[in-house]
């Protein structure tokens, strides 16, 4: 029986009964064909809305200094976005430091880490660059927060060292994040930092682009808003991929490099017997270096240990790995570098040496063509007491190195005192 709603079809002459219901079904599938195709409409309008809504929340939280499009590409494409109206969420360019932070919403629900920009200034009272044994440094945190006990702690860290854009002069990136500095030429502050970051992990290299892209435009529009006259150069045309996986000392040529001359003229010892480094920028204001000791490395000293630090070794290999690194800060960013930025922030000085065993860093100072400079050697805490004999000489080789490499002078060198154990 025909239903009701289904139009009679002329019979033709040479229709039959299949005939007939052969092209009432056409006929359904047309219907149904046209109610999808509204559906996929409506669901496109939809998307549409939701787009432009995420666009304006990302506006909002970031005081217009991203491009919310480039924001919604990265992972892939973001429809949906939320942001939280926390301290550390809607950014406020009246008050820095300050950062924007924006939350992904799948198509499940709930909500996963997108994007945060962080804007800082070398006036905001904070350091621009923080040194020490502290836990916002600590590179193999994802490893002691599994704390697996099988597995190889110090093979490979959370985060790259930071790689130069281009020659440096306009900043660094690691694998998730990209850091734009601008120096004043006039106006106030004198620097002004720009960090864009991916709150998520597989981060690819189209991602990285993205966010070298939306860092360089947040930190010009920011340095317009903060009268900061500041001339940016473009963006390199390539961001080589930024290696995580530790290697061996022998094989390091750019930013490790002196630990691997270091080693051609003296024993390893209690030392660490891997590196990650990373490139080396001509025109770069910093520059690190991390060293880490491996289980079978961390075995072989524990044999010659004594006392408290014998203890410290088992737990070398699960929540609390051996590392150190070096790093120097040059020009305006030698005059932002600090410790203990959560609680009563010491900076240090240029022109001044010295260590601090309870923030885990000893530093030295220069001056490289005109410009006051910090080198910094910071040693985690378990791991301090282990290679105290070391660290004097360690730091000194450092020194030597980087300051030769940039024609530095006035080198000050801390105190033998400071590098004693208390």
């Amino acid at each position: 029986m025909r239903p009701r709603w289904l139009p009679r079809i002329p019979d033709g002459p040479d229709q039959g009964p299949w005939r007939r219901r052969s092209n009432q079904l056409l006929y359904v599938l047309a219907l149904a064909g046209m109610g999808a195709s509204v559906w996929a409409f409506w669901l496109t309008l939809e998307d549409m809305g939701e787009k432009s809504d995420s666009k304006d929340r990302i506006a909002e939280a970031c005081a217009g200094l991203v491009d919310a499009e480039a924001v919604l590409s990265l992972r892939g494409g973001v429809v949906r976005t939320k942001t939280d109206s926390g301290a550390d969420s809607v950014l406020r360019i009246d008050s820095l430091p300050s950062a924007c932070r924006i939350y992904g919403v799948p198509e499940s629900g709930g909500s996963d880490g997108l994007f945060s920009l962080v804007v800082r200034t070398a006036a905001d009272g904070r350091p621009l660059h923080v040194v020490g044994d502290e836990s916002s440094l600590e590179p193999f945190q994802n490893r002691l927060d599994r704390n697996a006990e099988d597995e190889d702690a110090t093979r490979t860290a959370d985060r790259a060292e930071p790689h130069p854009l281009g020659d440096g002069a306009l900043g660094d990136y690691d694998h998730g994040s990209v850091t734009v500095r601008a120096v004043c030429t006039s106006g106030k502050p004198a620097a002004l930092s720009v960090t864009a970051r991916a709150d998520y992990e597989d981060v690819s290299d189209q991602d990285r682009r993205t966010l070298a892209e939306v860092a360089h435009g947040a930190a010009v529009r920011a340095a317009a808003g903060l009268k900061c006259d500041a001339r940016l150069s473009a963006l390199p045309s390539r961001l080589p991929t930024p290696d995580r996986e530790l290697g061996d000392p022998k094989s390091a040529k750019a930013s490790c490099g002196w630990y691997r001359g270091y080693l051609g003229r003296t024993a390893r010892g209690r030392l660490p017997d891997r590196v990650l480094e990373a490139p080396l920028g001509a025109m770069s204001s910093t520059e690190s270096c991390l060293l880490a000791v491996s289980p079978s490395a961390v075995g072989e000293i524990a044999d010659d240990l004594q006392g408290p630090d014998r203890t410290y070794a088992e737990p070398a290999l699960t929540h609390s790995p051996w590392w150190m690194r070096t790093s120097s800060y040059l020009g305006t960013d030698a005059k932002s570098v600090g410790h203990s930025p959560f609680a009563d922030t010491t900076f240090l000085k240029p022109g001044t040496a010295g260590g601090d065993e309870g923030a885990g860093v000893w530093w030295a100072s220069s001056v490289c063509d005109g410009r006051p400079a910090l080198h910094a050697l910071t040693v985690s805490y378990t791991y301090d007491g282990v290679v105290s004999g070391r660290m004097a000489g360690l730091l000194r080789a450092y020194v030597d190195d980087v300051t030769k490499r940039r024609g530095c002078t006035d080198v000050v060198f801390p105190p033998a005192t400071a590098f004693a154990r208390k």
